[in-house]
């Protein structure tokens, strides 16, 4: 069935926000709002309905032609690429702010500020699908598989020379990683290690393999040991730009020498970083083992210390300040008690979720906590992803 609908709205998701002639909700895969689209609908129920935009009929001012061919071919990695730059700040700012209201029921949200960036955000890190023919391509926006690809404009040059040349015949997975700074490169594959073809000095894992697979990584004036498997920003650019809006959230609260707790705390970005700036006391949590001991080699030489731990299961100690980065499911009621219990008169949260970020804050304001600024870090340009770094002062 197609139908002729006119979007209000973006949905976080990614999908434009339109009704049909009947009221009901429909996402419309590929539509913007302020534009009129026909679209084939592809899951009908009762509630809502799903469709994808098969003409443009009239077209909105933040529409622009996809830079990169391999979106035509299904490429499911950056799906607003049809979006302009600055459409993209502008939904994604739209995205968080219905978020805090509509789910935090904040009738008047701070607006969400953009953080600079200082350069592109290419991305060093990329966990991909392999093809029939062996070679590295992300997942199709539909269906599964693998989409190859002559260029990833998302990617670092040096990352996008594994993703094009390498090849990873009899793996199912690979994820990719290379360093900036030192020039280090890492192929994590899930099987058949032997038969991989990349590239002179780059390094080639499997699976189990007990050699240590890690590259090093400059962010802030702080190196960083970070593992095949740990979790990291999506490349120095981003992470030092987070870096910038958490310590500018931190502002006053935290003095040198006083205590920050950091929780999901990962290979120790914000602990490493601003524990070295503001001279303080530094508690970091994190449960993955491969990610706590890259961690404790970042941390080395302040006076911190590192928690094996999930946070719901950590004793909380006093603190001035407690910096908070969890998964896309967001802090839930466990992290919120590990904050409260802390005492801290600030939180910083970073989220990469809106509609987690506006759960956060409810538990928050029910533990005596006010949402005082939003910033957005594009971290995933020609996406619907976003960034934020949030302050909650009680």
């Amino acid at each position: 069935m197609r139908l002729v609908l006119e979007p209000a709205a973006m949905a976080a998701g990614g999908a434009a926000l339109a009704r049909d002639p009947d009221g009901r909700v429909v996402f419309v895969e590929g539509a913007l709002p302020g534009e009129r689209v026909l679209a084939e609908v592809t899951d009908s129920r009762k509630d809502y309905a799903r469709a994808v935009a098969v003409e443009i009929l009239e077209a909105s001012p933040d529409r622009v032609a996809p830079p990169c061919a391999a979106l035509a071919a299904g490429c499911g990695g950056c799906t607003w690429q049809h979006v302009s730059a600055t459409g993209q700040r502008r939904l994604k700012a739209e995205i968080v702010t219905d978020a805090l209201r509509r789910i935090a029921k904040l009738a008047e949200p701070p607006a969400p500020e953009p953080a600079p960036l200082a350069g592109p955000a290419l991305r060093t890190t990329a966990r991909l699908a392999v093809s029939p023919g062996g070679r590295a391509g992300h997942r199709p926006h539909a269906g599964t598989g693998a989409v190859e690809t002559e260029a990833c404009l998302a990617a670092h040059p040096r990352l996008e020379e594994l993703i094009v040349a390498g090849r990873y015949p009899g793996a199912g997975e690979v994820l990719l990683r290379v360093s900036v700074t030192t020039g280090e490169r890492l192929v994590l594959v899930d099987r058949a290690a032997e038969r991989v073809r990349v590239p002179e000095g780059v390094a080639v894992f499997q699976e189990g393999d007990r050699r240590p697979a890690f590259v090093h990584e400059d962010v802030a004036g702080r190196r960083f040991r970070v593992s095949a498997g740990s979790f990291f920003q999506a490349g120095p650019v981003v992470a030092a730009a987070l870096v910038e809006a958490v310590d500018a959230a931190i502002a006053d609260g935290l003095r040198q020498g006083g205590v920050l707790v950091d929780l999901y705390a990962g290979v120790g970005l914000f602990a490493s970083t601003i524990g070295a700036l503001r001279a303080a006391t530094v508690v970091a949590v994190e449960s993955d083992p491969p990610t706590v001991a890259d961690a404790r080699v970042n941390l080395a030489g302040l006076d911190a210390k590192v928690v094996a731990s999930e946070v719901g299961r950590w004793r909380p100690r006093p603190a001035d300040v407690v910096v908070a980065d969890p998964s896309r499911s967001g802090l839930g009621r466990p992290g919120v008690g590990a904050v409260a219990a802390t005492g801290a008169a600030r939180v910083v949260l970073v989220s990469c979720d809106p509609a987690s970020l506006a759960r956060d804050a409810v538990l928050l304001a029910e533990a005596g906590y006010r949402l005082v600024s939003v910033v957005l870090v594009d971290a995933f340009p020609d996406t619907f992803h976003v960034e934020t770094v949030t302050r909650f002062d009680r």
